[in-house]
């Protein structure tokens, strides 16, 4: 038997590769023989730098950068040196989780660190980028970030504006004259699977401010801002659209990267699906696992269990799902592809027990090996 498992971390609890090897370790108990191929798997959110290391040969690097509220923390990214690519998660530079109490605002908080990310890349030969940026705690459209990369963004006397979302209300004038000349050789697939424009009902500012600490009076000011600091962009730089679907990603990070850098935004899913080449795995298999931490309505909607089983179904493979919880609307999911889906918790526990990573990992293992049980049955 042939089979390729490719599990979506189950967040807080196992890391995609933790996951897939303890699914392995069930079957192998039914089928001793069984050729077994485990494949990382993330959606372009957290997980992203572990999956695409490991799917592509990659190793793990870090660096000291300037955290979202101006304190230093150590970013760690992945280099896959074949190809001169740097993997990068914004949210280790910048995420909502490196913030609490008053840091918790976007008028303050930075993409500085980004950018120092980036540019530490680059200065190891990267000139290829695959980002996420998901789980963001800034608003400031980016600029942060270009900062760091050399662009000027500038006030009336000339220094650059002050970190967040609060320094765009000073932007007099954007320059690139000291921007890294690397820049220009180096290409960015932006993981992104939100549509939001920049500004605006649907933009970053009104749709995400409020989790990352925005009041109401501050959603006005940021889009306000924002909605400048486009129009000055597109001065400079015609392309530039404020309505992208994207544009608002990250509080208007994909709009930074489209306008200033050679960039594209992509589905998360698509770009590890494609970088991992799943694809080429699946081909061959017999049965295809699957799973996520949580099986629900979302997961039809783009997540990375459905990615897998789109590639599986164009071969008419199986495709079994684990998961750690299943609701009422996973059902959905049986009509996307997964042919039938199984929780793996075993008996009543509480959330920090269940969530233990070896709980985890022996529910995994023990109902992998009960389903292929169940497998082996019709195969005599």
């Amino acid at each position: 038997m042939n089979v390729v498992i490719a599990i979506d971390s189950f967040k807080g609890s196992m890391t995609s590769m933790q996951a897939g090897l303890s699914a392995a370790t069930g079957i192998k108990r039914v089928y001793k023989d069984a050729h077994i191929t485990v494949r990382p798997l993330a959606d372009g959110g957290e997980g992203t730098v572990d999956a695409l290391v490991n799917g592509c040969d990659g190793r793990m690097t870090q660096v000291q950068v300037t955290g979202p509220s101006g304190h230093p923390v150590v970013c760690p990214y992945g280099i896959v040196d074949e190809t001169h690519t740097a993997i990068i998660e914004m949210s280790g530079a910048a995420g909502i989780t490196q913030v609490s109490g008053e840091e918790k605002n976007p008028l303050n908080t930075t993409t500085y660190g980004v950018g120092e990310v980036i540019k530490d890349a680059i200065q190891n030969g990267c000139r290829h980028f695959i980002v996420g940026i998901g789980g963001s705690a800034t608003n400031d459209g980016g600029v942060g970030m270009l900062q760091a990369l050399g662009f000027g963004f500038l006030d009336k006397n000339g220094n650059q504006i002050r970190f967040g979302a609060k320094g765009l209300e000073d932007l007099e004038s954007i320059t690139t004259d000291h921007v890294l000349p690397e820049l220009k050789e180096c290409t960015f697939r932006i993981a992104c699977d939100v549509s939001n424009p920049l500004c605006g009902e649907q933009g970053c500012s009104a749709i995400y401010g409020p989790q990352k600490g925005a009041t109401s009076t501050m959603i006005l000011q940021m889009d306000k801002w924002l909605a400048y600091y486009a129009a000055l962009a597109r001065e400079q730089f015609p392309h530039a659209d404020a309505k992208y679907p994207g544009a608002g990603a990250a509080g208007g990070m994909g709009f930074a990267f489209l306008t200033f850098c050679n960039a594209t935004l992509e589905s998360g899913i698509k770009i590890i699906l494609e970088e991992t080449h799943l694809e080429k795995y699946i081909r061959d298999a017999d049965v295809v696992i699957t799973g996520e931490g949580r099986l629900d309505g979302q997961t039809v909607m783009g997540k990375a269990p459905i990615g897998v089983a789109r590639i599986a179904k164009k071969y008419e493979k199986p495709v079994l799902a684990f998961s750690g919880c299943v609701v009422k609307e996973a059902v959905a999911c049986n009509a996307e592809g997964i042919d039938a889906f199984f929780p793996i918790l075993r008996n009543v526990v509480s959330l920090d027990e269940a969530m233990h990573t070896d709980n985890a990992m022996t529910n995994m293992a023990d109902t992998a090996e009960q389903v292929f049980r169940a497998l082996q049955i019709f195969h005599r």
